[in-house]
């Protein structure tokens, strides 16, 4: 049975902006990367445990996947089979804030 899979707030957001500073130069190239984040966004539903373990926290629930220059974080509930996907990152912009991780 595949995870529900959550966007939340600050993820949409990342990807308003991602799609908006690239269809600045290219509106296509901008639409592609925004389905290719969302469709391995989409894909943690099938597989929640894919990715690793984020460094900066060290802890099993808070993984991370990277898609080119991108990491895409969530957080996995395995009790209510469900996904967060917190943040759409790229990786030039160092760390990014996340929801209190406790």
């Amino acid at each position: 049975m595949d995870y529900q899979v959550i966007l939340a707030p600050d993820a949409l957001q990342d990807l308003t902006d991602i799609a908006g500073y690239i269809a600045q130069h290219d509106p296509a190239a901008a639409l592609r990367l925004g389905d290719e984040l969302l469709d391995v966004a989409e894909a943690l539903g099938r597989f929640p445990l894919r990715g690793r373990v984020v460094p900066e926290f060290d802890r099993p629930d808070w993984r991370e996947v990277i898609h080119r220059s991108f990491r895409i974080i969530d957080r996995v509930n395995l009790t209510e089979q469900r996904i967060e996907v917190a943040r759409f990152w790229h990786a030039a912009r160092g760390f990014p804030h996340l929801p209190r991780a406790g």
